[in-house]
């Protein structure tokens, strides 16, 4: 699925999460609710000085921004390097929201360093 051809969710879905986001970032949420329902995405994880490296992940769907989103995240298709997370929806939903920004910026489809830092527990 490409990013550019992603539709936005319906309304009634995207009012509850409204009071978590502020400025640009509610105008994305549309499309971030709309891909966080797909439960998949596929991208590449840019590395500096080298080549990218394919990544696949899937997560849980639920409707409220409390409830808790497992992310599972597999890089160039090994086990050995699967990771998981959970956090809250709301959550995880704004790292949606980063990823689109960025990919609007440069064509890519990856998540933040703030992501990778928390999946891979290296936030401090």
């Amino acid at each position: 699925m490409s990013l550019d051809k992603l539709e936005p969710a319906a309304k009634g879905a995207v009012g509850v999460y409204i009071p978590y986001y502020q400025g640009t970032k509610r105008s994305i949420l549309p499309f971030a609710i709309g891909l966080y329902q797909k439960g998949k995405l596929e991208g590449k994880r840019g590395v500096e000085g080298g080549e990218s490296i394919p990544f696949v992940a899937a997560w849980s769907v639920s409707t409220l921004p409390s409830d808790l989103t497992r992310c599972r995240v597999q890089f160039n298709g090994e086990a050995d390097l699967s990771y998981e997370i959970m956090m809250p929806n709301f959550e995880f939903i704004g790292c949606l929201i980063d990823m689109l920004i960025h990919f609007k910026k440069s064509r890519r489809t990856d998540f933040s360093k703030t992501f990778y830092r928390k999946l891979l527990n290296f936030e401090t």
